[in-house]
């Protein structure tokens, strides 16, 4: 039986492809994306569906009523796949809800009253809630091992516990449901559709350079624009009325660099691998690169004409990288090409486009230009120039810029084609003179109110640059040391990027690094590869706040082992395994959440009351046993009832203050904001003692 592919079916019915899924999937059709396909009955129960729609607005219209949706209807086949489809979205929700009849609801049990409780509930509130005394919980909870105040809260599973002592059944109050998010993210105003940014990567010699030159050759036929320049680190293709900007980066290289100095410029890559030659060692690193960066992966299988090539080999070394094609049931667009015979180029830029789609990619071409330097030289006649890429908002000739350090005024932009002109919209790469100096590459450009602005700013900012460089201050990278001493909220997750002498190294290093993963650290490998430390590396570990650990291996160059000093990256050589797991062992545990236990100093009790003028009451008091310290923790109980909690802020043996006083012994004490003090209290002095944790050898 014939299929019909989601996106073919969209453009038909004249719908987004996210509606179409919806719909789908209320009928109980499980499809994966917009490229999957669905037999033609189950297209044929849509198009019904939508004629049935239609007809009951024409009738509700003439008979002035609001419009009765049609019932959705199964298509013939599609019953099996009800139990696997997700949830319906909330629009269509309700078609679904009123296909069949809604399960009687379950009338609540009346033989006893349930009393409703918070996730948290303090010892007074449980008491009016179980309508007993404070001091009868208190002491159950005492029975118990635990010392509470009144006022302290409880958890609800203690607090359930404790109510059926008393005959009271207790359960947590559910909490209201959330109201579901829209299908779809609602358009702002102002907001349009903008033109996806690609990047190309993958191996040396698959293809990138044949494939980026097809797809323009291809653009220049279909519209007749004449030649395009290349030097501009980028230009724009037409595909049926819609537009795609391709960054010609070197590589994964700057791809990376640009991400770690905060630029995030690309929203789509495109992984080119050789269906001859599969997946290769710089395959990984730009698989690893893409991951890293959060942005959608569209593998573009090249050299298919090739006998030698194998596209289902290409797939099942995908997955072993967490790319599963969409037909093997993943979320990953495979498309075999021939980017040198063209074959398949124009499937690739149709599954840009509709990954762009999906991806609601959109800006605000009336905001102020927001973009990165892509490219930036000295050119003899022209003076310093950059190549810009507006991510939003519109550069137009005459703005005033900030680029990082340097300023200047948009005094002439040439497009991809070499054509001057005077404004440059969202998703745009226009070639920029007019900069005071040659920006970095990476760095955000700012649009200002005037040159004169723009001048102070970066004036300020090379100020700034040059005292931090007189200090030797530098931006601080994370170290394992740091690890130890970390807060446990600031972190928990250790990024590595490991690399090492041979494959069964990396392999052997992986499994048991990750052996040491509990539930509250783990270890998350940013990329695992054979070979030594390079560029590549250390700018991955900039961009991704990386530690990385070598084995058997070292930093490729001096340049390199400068630069890793200069982004702050901590590297860490061994040539012993367990040297390896021992220190990454310590740095997890200092990542672990502190334990604390309580240390009980000593006991007294009140004697004797004073009044003292601006202190307050003090207490007169013999130790019973132990010893009593000055800023301890102090518990006052009361007839076996605590009744109060806090520190013990004066200690005095006569007329002079002491910081601890021994059993035996007499002294006077004050308590932080409790006065309230009767002979016979008990005071009970403690504190609490952090327990070092580890992780199991």
């Amino acid at each position: 039986m014939a299929r019909v592919r989601i996106y073919d079916l969209s453009r038909e019915l004249n719908m987004s492809n996210k509606e179409l899924i919806a719909i789908l999937r209320d009928l109980g059709i499980a499809v994966k994306s917009h490229s999957s396909t669905i037999e033609e009955a189950d297209a044929e129960a849509v198009r019904e569906l939508l004629r049935a729609e239609r007809e009951e607005r024409k009738l509700a219209v003439k008979a002035k009523r609001p419009p009765k949706k049609a019932l959705p209807k199964k298509a013939p086949e599609a019953r099996h796949r009800r139990a696997r489809a997700p949830s319906p979205t909330p629009r269509r929700a309700k078609k679904a809800k009123m296909a069949r009849p809604a399960p009687a609801p379950t009338p609540e049990p009346t033989t006893e009253e349930v009393l409703e409780i918070e996730e948290q509930v303090s010892i007074r509130e449980l008491a009016e809630l179980l309508e007993v005394e404070v001091s009868s919980v208190l002491a159950t909870l005492m029975a118990t091992g635990l010392v509470r105040t009144i006022n302290q809260p409880i958890e609800a599973e203690l607090a359930i516990q404790i109510g059926e002592q008393y005959g009271k059944k207790l359960k947590l109050r559910e909490k209201e449901p959330e109201p579901e998010a829209p299908p779809t993210r609602e358009r702002r105003v102002g907001e349009v559709p903008v033109p996806p940014v690609v990047t190309v990567l993958g191996h040396v010699d698959h293809g990138k350079t044949t494939l980026l030159d097809t797809i323009r050759h291809t653009n220049v036929t279909a519209t007749e624009a004449g030649g395009i320049t290349q030097h501009i680190g980028a230009y724009e293709v037409l595909v049926d009325g819609h537009r795609i900007t391709f960054l010609d980066t070197p590589g994964h290289e700057a791809f990376t660099a640009m991400r770690a100095r905060g630029a995030q410029v690309t929203d789509i890559v495109v992984l080119v691998v050789a269906a001859d030659d599969g997946v290769m060692p710089q395959t990984i690193e730009a698989i690893n690169h893409a991951k890293a960066a959060g942005v959608p992966i569209i593998v573009a299988i090249n050299k298919i004409d090739r006998p030698e090539a194998n596209v289902e080999r290409v797939k099942r070394q995908l997955m072993e990288h967490g790319l599963v094609p969409e037909e093997w049931g993943g979320d990953t667009i495979c498309v075999p090409i021939s980017a040198l015979h063209g074959e398949g180029v124009e499937d690739l830029l149709e599954s840009i486009l509709l990954v762009a789609e999906i991806e609601e990619l959109r800006g605000t071409p009336t905001a102020p230009a927001k973009g990165t330097v892509i490219e930036a030289h000295l050119d003899k006649g022209r003076g310093p120039v950059a190549t810009i890429l507006v991510k939003d908002g519109t550069l137009r000739v005459g703005d005033a810029l900030v680029i990082g350090a340097v300023y200047g005024r948009v005094r002439t932009m040439i497009n991809d084609k070499g054509e001057k002109v005077k404004e440059a919209g969202p998703s745009t790469p226009v070639e920029v003179q007019g900069l005071s100096e040659v920006p970095e590459v990476g760095t955000s450009i700012e649009v200002v109110g005037n040159e004169r602005e723009a001048r102070r700013i970066a004036e300020e900012r090379q100020i700034a640059a040059r005292e931090e460089r007189l200090r030797g201050t530098q931006p601080r990278r994370l170290t394992l040391e740091d690890l130890l001493a970390q807060q446990p909220e600031e972190k928990k997750k250790l990024n590595v990027i490991l690399k090492a002498d041979v494959q069964g190294s990396v392999e052997a290093l992986t499994q048991s690094l990750e052996r040491l993963n509990s539930e509250e650290v783990e270890i998350n490998f940013i990329h695992a590869g054979v070979g030594n430390i390079g560029k590549s590396d250390i700018m991955l570990a900039a961009a991704s706040e990386a530690i990385i650990i070598g084995f058997n291996v070292e930093v490729e160059t001096h340049a390199d082992r400068q630069l890793a000093a200069d982004e702050g990256i901590e590297i860490r050589l061994y040539q012993v395994i367990y040297r390896v797991l021992d220190e990454v062992r310590a740095a997890l545990a200092g990542m672990l959440e502190p334990e604390y236990e309580e240390v009980i100093l000593g006991h007294a009790e009140v004697l004797q009351l004073f009044q003292i003028a601006r202190v307050g009451t003090v207490a007169g008091c013999r130790v019973l046993d132990g010893r009593v310290v000055r800023g301890s923790q102090v518990r006052v109980a009361r007839e076996q009832e605590v009744i109060y909690e806090g520190t013990l802020t004066s200690l005095r043996r006569y007329t002079e203050d002491v910081e601890e006083v021994s059993e035996g012994l007499e002294c006077g004490i004050a308590l932080d904001g409790f006065n309230d003090f009767r002979e016979g209290d008990i005071l009970e002095s403690f504190t609490q003692r952090e327990v070092p944790r580890t992780l199991p050898a």
